[in-house]
């Protein structure tokens, strides 16, 4: 009997010290959410997210491009304007897709799509989204980030001065210092004298 009560009593001490390390961190975390300033449970996964690059896929088509287009065009003209088509059909030869997609982390993606219409290998009609202007695509693509006030490029006249003050220009030592060397005033013949024949 005493055996048995000893061993019971080192797993239900064993089972003590397992069941205090897993709450340790439980209440620690409940103490930090108790903070103001500490974030929250949900906080923490919004900090921890990795970084994804922003993805542009397709055919951009901006609304300048769709505006040049006219009915009666060739497909040449066409492709020169719009570029190649993402999507064409062996089945539907006499219809070109443009689509463009583009995803950017913590914003729904944005899908446009265009779609030209030939008839005897000339444009007949388009079919368009709501497509962006040149300026508004580009716009788009800027880092909304700001990193805060640019660096001037140029130094003002007060900089110069204290740069002059700081590093004044150094004077030439007239015991240790050599001429200038002379050009020369003559130079070798490029080609041996026998070769010019």
């Amino acid at each position: 009997m005493h055996i048995l009560s000893k061993h019971r009593g080192t797993a239900s001490a064993h089972r003590q010290r397992r069941t205090f390390w897993l709450w340790v961190p439980a209440a620690a975390l409940a103490a930090l959410s108790g903070c103001s300033s500490a974030p929250s449970v949900g906080d923490l996964g919004n900090m921890v997210t990795p970084y994804r690059i922003d993805i542009v896929q397709g055919n951009v088509v901006t609304r300048e491009q769709a505006a040049a287009l006219r009915p009666g065009m060739p497909r040449e003209q066409v492709r020169d304007i719009l570029g190649t088509p993402l999507l064409t059909s062996v089945f539907h030869g006499n219809r070109w897709d443009y689509v463009f997609t583009f995803r950017r982390q913590g914003q729904e993606t944005q899908r446009r799509k265009l779609a030209v219409f030939f008839r005897d290998n000339v444009l007949e009609r388009v079919e368009a989204d709501e497509l962006p202007t040149e300026a508004e695509f580009v716009s788009s693509l800027e880092v909304k980030k700001k990193l805060g006030k640019p660096v001037p490029l140029e130094a003002t006249e007060e900089q110069l001065q204290r740069f002059q003050e700081r590093n004044p220009p150094k004077k030439a030592d007239a015991t240790t210092s050599e001429p200038a060397a002379q050009p020369a005033s003559s130079y070798p013949p490029l080609e041996p004298a026998g070769a010019a024949q």
